[in-house]
């Protein structure tokens, strides 16, 4: 991972003063690391060191880093692991600007690899993750969506780099498809169960740990698991408040329905959903040798059903 930020900090630079700014800005924010992390897990799980893989894996980060300058901007936040987005800070229009030049740069750095299937891999991803966006804008102020249209927009933005992750990395070492194939199944697996647990925590964390204002999906008008299935436990007249929030945006009883989101068993369901998929990334592993790696893989996943961040 040292080895990793070393070839981010090289590959952000730019002549263009503002470009390294903001670029150095949000990567510098920390995060998890996750989708990188996921890819060098598999190359050692699978006992191959290519030289090429943190090349590959600062640009999963990449990529994962220029969605969320453009995240921001869509979403109109303020704050992301703890302090201002880059949007408050440098201005819709250069955050923005700046996203497409990560984008950009990660598909130089891919070109590198000089693999075709890497980059179908990744530009699929891409691809994959601009339409998970777009169906979550659809989906805005609908409180009709149904959990199985909210999986569809998660595996699409979120989860899909996860998969890309897992897939590159068994890539690399050349693996047998059954073994690429669960990896990348692993991945999948992974992030859905990461983006479930984020929903919970918008309603069941406190906002210094989370580094985001609590409740801001609501406010954005998103309707997510655990409001899904909070509007399956609560009241009729509950069922109206919660969605005359959705549809309109009614922030006035914000503090009220975040409190029926958290009495009515609707956290603990969502969060059902998230072991159950922890679970499916677990047994992927077994088609993968057993060692330090593979056991730090499945530590993962039973640690994100835990996390508080």
């Amino acid at each position: 991972m040292a080895l990793l930020d070393q070839v981010i900090a090289a590959r952000l630079s730019s002549d263009v003063p503002m470009v390294s700014e903001i670029a150095q800005y949000i990567i510098s924010a920390g995060g998890k690391r996750l989708r990188p992390a996921l890819l060098l897990l598999t190359c050692g799980a699978l006992a191959h060191q290519d030289p090429r893989r943190h090349l590959l894996a600062a640009v999963v980060e990449f990529i994962h880093t220029a969605t969320l300058l453009h995240d921001d901007v869509v979403d109109e936040s303020t704050l992301r692991r703890g302090r201002d987005t880059a949007n408050e800070t440098f201005g819709n229009a250069a955050s923005v600007l700046v996203g497409d030049f990560v984008y950009s740069r990660a598909f130089q750095m891919m070109v590198e690899v000089g693999d075709m299937r890497v980059l179908s891999v990744l530009a699929e991803a891409t691809n994959v993750i601009a339409e998970g966006e777009v169906l979550q804008l659809m989906n805005m102020h609908d409180a009709g969506i149904d959990e199985a249209a909210y999986l569809r927009v998660i595996r699409s933005k979120t989860a899909k780099l996860f998969e890309a992750s897992g897939r590159l990395g068994a890539m690399l070492v050349h693996a047998p498809e059954p073994i690429e194939t669960a990896c990348a199944t692993y991945g999948q697996a992974l992030g859905t169960a990461f983006q479930i647990i984020d929903d919970v925590l918008d309603y069941e964390g406190n906002a210094q740990s989370l580094g985001k204002n609590l409740g801001d999906d609501l406010r954005e008008g998103k309707l997510t698991l655990p409001v899904i299935c909070t509007l399956q436990r609560v009241t009729a007249d509950e069922r109206v408040l919660i969605i005359n929030a959705i549809e309109n945006g009614d922030e006035s009883q914000l503090t009220r329905i975040v409190s029926l989101i958290q009495a009515s068993g609707g956290l603990n369901q969502a969060r059902e959903v998230a072991h159950v998929e922890a679970l499916r990334a677990i047994d992927a592993l077994t088609a993968l040798p057993h060692n330090d790696y593979t056991d730090s893989m499945r530590s993962l996943a039973q640690s994100l059903l835990t996390r508080t961040n």
